[in-house]
């Protein structure tokens, strides 16, 4: 991550709020939408950006040599390395933790590496957890129309649904989306992450462990 997506002085408070082991677990709810991206999106591999103690490999029972490279990748766990490009990247319950003024560049960074998908989470509203300043630890709490606003340069949109406290968007690289339709049956993609989003399994407690 360059500086550009993280000031040194986040990135420490990140790493204090990892020290929870109830922060960063969002990604066991929207585990069964992502499993539907790899198999529809014809994915091999799978950028978790923000992948925090990789809850996500674990939901999806992803093994290490196994059909669906996983590339895990969090500023707070140097060990994971690099951003590394995959056809499919996801990003949950990150994107409203990001500093406002780091924003831009964090998403054109997740639009470089995503060589198919991208499947995006935000949280609209405040978290019930706090940083050491006092601040709500979620910095952005903005509608879902601001969000996409600031998709729109780096990203073409192909799903977005509403779930409950927030949504979640389906999307390519900026310019990819004709390239992709002749590949990709994206009205499925569309239907099958809709019908995911709506199912109570998987779904029933889905934000509550958002931070």
């Amino acid at each position: 991550m360059t500086a550009a997506t993280i000031s040194d002085s986040y990135l420490a408070e990140q790493q204090k709020l990892h020290k929870n082991p109830k922060y960063g677990v969002a990604s066991l709810s929207f585990a069964p939408v992502v499993r539907s991206l790899l198999r529809l999106g014809k994915c091999e591999s799978l950028s978790d950006y923000g992948a925090g103690k990789c809850n996500l490999k674990k939901a999806l029972h992803l093994r290490d040599g196994g059909k669906v490279r996983y590339q895990p990748y969090d500023p707070a766990f140097p060990e994971y390395g690099t951003p590394r490009p995959a056809d499919l990247v996801t990003c949950i319950d990150v994107l409203e933790h990001i500093e406002p003024a780091s924003l831009d560049a964090v998403l054109s960074e997740i639009s470089s590496i995503s060589q198919r998908l991208a499947f995006l989470t935000v949280h609209t509203g405040p978290a019930k957890k706090v940083l050491t300043d006092g601040r709500n630890a979620h910095l952005i709490q903005e509608s879902t129309s601001w969000w996409l606003s600031r998709f729109e340069p780096h990203f073409d949109i192909l799903h977005v649904q509403q779930v409950r406290k927030g949504f979640f968007v389906i999307a390519c690289p900026k310019g990819a989306y004709r390239t992709l339709g002749a590949d990709l049956d994206l009205p499925a993609i569309s239907k099958e992450a809709a019908r995911r989003a709506n199912r109570k399994r998987g779904f029933k407690a889905l934000f509550r462990a958002f931070s």
